[in-house]
């Protein structure tokens, strides 16, 4: 992991009209760091990460991605948007497009990389999302593990530096929750600068450098896997931790 910080967050914070959201949010992200985000429904997790490409526009504080500020400027939102891919609860697929259709959209219009190139990389990163053999099928032909697989493909097929997880197994039947995980997992394994709000501590031991709970928009306590869930410090998160793992 590198000491050099892809991500920059100070002072953040965003309101949905006169709720305060996100409180005055300080994160630094190495490159190659691999983060889980945690805590209860609407303590502003996903709101965070979605700050970061500018699906949510902050009102207050500073983001910086690459050394480029997160401002109204569009030239920036579009540098930030084509270094930073994101994974959503919903597959968010074209379901009149094939599988590899939606693979090669982005690149081919929004970087101008060539159909020929564009598809031959979606098929490497079908490959590695172990999906290779469904590249001529329709979303809806598929199942809900390999739709998300494709998202995740998608996403890659840009070339991000950085990916963003909004809880990306929420929407799976528990059995195809693994195969997305093992994909997460190579992922981590490969050094993908990585953000995952997510509910799968199993996942969180395993894979992430470090662990943020946030609680009322807050970063209430982040800390190590082994520190974050052997000995939380702070009474929300043991209270957060005994409800989603048990005593």
């Amino acid at each position: 992991m590198s000491e050099k910080h892809i991500i920059e967050i100070t002072h953040l914070d965003k309101y949905f009209g006169d709720f305060h959201v996100l409180k005055n949010i300080n994160l630094s992200v190495a490159a190659g760091e691999r983060i889980v985000i945690c805590g209860p429904s609407g303590s502003g997790k996903s709101t965070l990460i979605r700050c970061i490409n500018h699906l949510e526009q902050h009102d207050g504080g500073e983001i910086i991605v690459e050394g480029i500020p997160l401002n109204d400027s569009v030239k920036n939102i579009d540098f930030i948007r084509s270094e930073v891919g994101m994974v959503f609860q919903q597959f968010n697929l074209f379901p009149h497009m094939t599988v590899l259709e939606n693979c090669i959209l982005a690149p081919v219009w929004v970087k101008g990389v060539p159909r020929a190139e564009a598809e031959m990389l979606a098929l490497q990163y079908l490959e590695r999302v172990r999906i290779p053999d469904q590249a001529d099928k329709y979303p809806g032909q598929l199942s809900g593990g390999q739709q998300q697989r494709v998202a995740i493909a998608r996403s890659l097929c840009m070339q991000p530096r950085i990916m963003l997880f909004d809880e990306p197994t929420s929407a799976l039947d528990p059995e195809m929750i693994k195969e997305v995980l093992e994909v997460m997992v190579d992922l981590a394994e490969q050094g993908m600068t990585m953000l995952c709000v997510t509910h799968e501590m199993g996942f969180a031991r395993r894979v992430a450098d470090r662990v943020i709970f946030m609680d009322e928009g807050e970063i209430i306590e982040e800390n190590t896997p082994a520190a974050f869930f052997d000995n939380p410090q702070n009474d929300r998160t043991k209270l957060f931790l005994s409800q989603i793992i048990g005593d």
